[in-house]
């Protein structure tokens, strides 16, 4: 009579477990990557009051079963659902992640390796990525530094916004291209100061600076020079240059390139020379334009303009160049190429020379006239032959259009800008001009200079700030800086085991390795290697199903009212039991 008693007061208390299950599964409805447990249930033990026995074949009598009285139930078995999917619930935040497949992330609470499911990251004070729940460090792997590609090897705390990691180096440019039209009868390619064609580049420090090169018309229809005229910073005020480091800058070398003959015609109707042939001044008032004893010192450089001295300095210089007919081209008329006669003490003429209009000048300051004609006289009408310059002579296909030759060369288009002559922070660049062309484009021309090859490589850039994170599929970090370049952080790294079912649950979401779910190798695997990956924005839900947690209740109070009718009618026979010596 007693076993039925224990039998129903097993049954109760396995009842009762199982709605403990179902509870706290109906609990963790809305757990961030909660998995549901279920109970299997198992038979206590049985009671054998007779054993088997075989048959008898003396007899002739069969066997006879053994008689066994169960005593009860016990829960068998406890199962999680640990590789059932939860929904994806989105977030927008870029460090909430869902891990889809059967792996786990890697946390540390400061003394072992934890595993977790529940991907609510955030960047601590110290720039690691940490649980937002307990603060415990992601664990992932680094970048080598030599290669920088992931190295997996043992797992560390993900530290992503170290402060080496707020900002990007800077990088001089290496490389540049140009392309487009250069059009013949465009008029600025044709005018005195040339087609200009700005470079934007940067030095080693990441300042930017722009370079002024500039197309002139040759002689010949085909061919232009491509000079070196100007170089500013990024606030447009211009660098010094010195004479030796402009010959050094573009093209190493003294170069000449023809111009088309030019008339060089003094505006007499305006200016005329006085008697020492050394001061230019204006036509009837007689002031004073141009004085060439107070443009130029006597080593070559220029005076600096005096306000008691009329005609004295750069003014003095623009000026004689206007009056020339090279208003606003300075340069261009210094570098005139003149062919002057030599004279003898006597003043004959020896024989010829090309010079510069600066030569010129020069002489004629000196007072040397008697042995090379000075500016005056030259006469108010002359012909220039050419024009000195320093940089690179370019000629086009006449027929076909493409470039032909670059210094001659018609297989290597290519020029060095050879900054570092100016010292400093400053780098050379490769310039390639393979793609320019001289088309018919309706007197325009659409040359550009780009910094960086076709590709972009060799384009430099500026110190970068972090502006963003993101993280891939495959848990790579990855920051973004406000000067276009990407560094890679790390990798989120995971676990993945043999029996996950097998893992012990720790609170707060987390699970530890056992003996029976395997061990943890320290080093984890890359969630993409057995077709898992990673979600940001988005968190795993629980995988409570409420309909089939509502279903097993209803069984389960079921099952505990029939337990307990057990222990009532038990209790009602006992009672008839004690009558009976009444």
């Amino acid at each position: 009579m007693m076993r039925s008693l224990y039998s129903g007061v097993a049954g109760l208390k396995t009842h009762q477990t199982k709605m403990d299950v179902i509870g706290n599964n109906i609990a963790n409805v809305n757990t961030t990557a909660f998995k549901s447990s279920s109970i299997v249930f198992s038979e206590l033990m049985s009671q054998t009051t007779q054993r088997a026995s075989g048959a008898n074949a003396t007899t002739g009598t069969g066997g006879v079963n053994a008689r066994q009285i169960g005593l009860g139930v016990k829960s068998g078995a406890i199962n999680i659902n640990i590789e059932g999917q939860g929904s994806a619930q989105s977030t927008g935040n870029p460090f909430d992640i869902m891990i889809t497949g059967d792996n786990f992330f890697v946390v540390n609470n400061g003394s072992a390796n934890l595993f977790t499911r529940d991907g609510s990251f955030y960047v601590d004070g110290a720039g690691n990525l940490a649980m937002t729940s307990t603060g415990y460090n992601v664990m992932g792997w680094g970048v080598d530094e030599e290669t920088g590609a992931i190295k997996q090897d043992s797992v560390a705390a993900l530290r992503i916004m170290s402060a080496a990691n707020m900002t990007y180096p800077p990088e001089a440019t290496s490389k540049a291209y140009m392309a487009g039209i250069l059009d013949k009868n465009d008029t600025d390619v044709t005018s005195a100061n040339g087609k200009v064609v700005n470079l934007n580049f940067f030095d080693n420090l990441g300042y930017q600076y722009t370079a002024r090169i500039t197309f002139k018309q040759s002689n010949n229809s085909n061919e232009y020079s491509m000079e070196f005229t100007k170089l500013l910073d990024s606030k447009g005020n211009e660098v010094p240059i010195t004479e030796e480091q402009k010959k050094a800058l573009f093209g190493g070398t003294d170069l000449r390139s023809q111009l088309k003959d030019t008339a060089v015609t003094l505006d007499s109707a305006t200016y005329e020379w006085d008697a020492s042939g050394k001061v230019l001044k204006t036509k009837g008032s007689g002031d004073t334009v141009a004085d060439l004893s107070a443009i130029f010192n006597a080593d070559g450089t220029l005076q600096d303009t005096d306000p008691a001295k009329p005609g004295s300095g750069a003014e003095g210089l623009a000026a004689l160049a206007k009056a020339y007919g090279y208003e606003g081209a300075v340069d261009e008329f210094l570098n005139l190429m003149i062919t002057t006669n030599t004279r003898d003490t006597n003043g004959n003429i020896t024989g010829s020379a090309q010079t510069s209009m600066k030569d010129v000048l020069l002489k004629s300051i000196g007072g040397t006239s008697s042995a090379l004609e000075g500016l005056a006289d030259l006469g108010e009408s002359f012909t220039a032959d050419g024009r000195f310059f320093q940089g690179n002579t370019i000629a086009f296909d006449e027929n076909n259009g493409p470039l032909l030759s670059v210094n001659g060369n018609t297989t290597n288009f290519t020029v060095a800008l050879n900054l570092s002559a100016l010292g400093g922070n400053f780098s050379d660049i490769e310039l390639d001009l393979t793609d320019l062309s001289m088309y018919d484009n309706k007197g325009t021309s659409t040359m550009t200079a780009t910094s960086g090859d076709a590709n972009g490589v060799g384009a430099g850039r500026r110190l970068g700030d972090m502006i963003g994170v993101s993280i891939q599929n495959n848990g790579m970090i990855y920051a973004s800086y406000d000067n276009g370049m990407t560094r890679l952080l790390g990798q989120i790294a995971t676990a993945n085991f043999a029996n996950a079912s097998g893992l012990e649950k720790q609170g707060d979401n987390l699970y530890a390795a056992t003996l029976n779910s395997g061990e943890f190798d320290g080093i984890g695997v890359d969630v993409t290697a057995n077709g898992g990956y990673m979600s940001t924005g988005q968190l795993e839900m629980s995988n409570v199903d409420l309909s089939a947690e509502f279903t097993e209740m209803i069984t389960t109070q079921r099952g505990f009212q029939a337990n307990s009718r057990i222990i009532t009618v038990s209790d009602t026979l006992l009672e008839e039991l004690t009558n009976l010596k009444r």
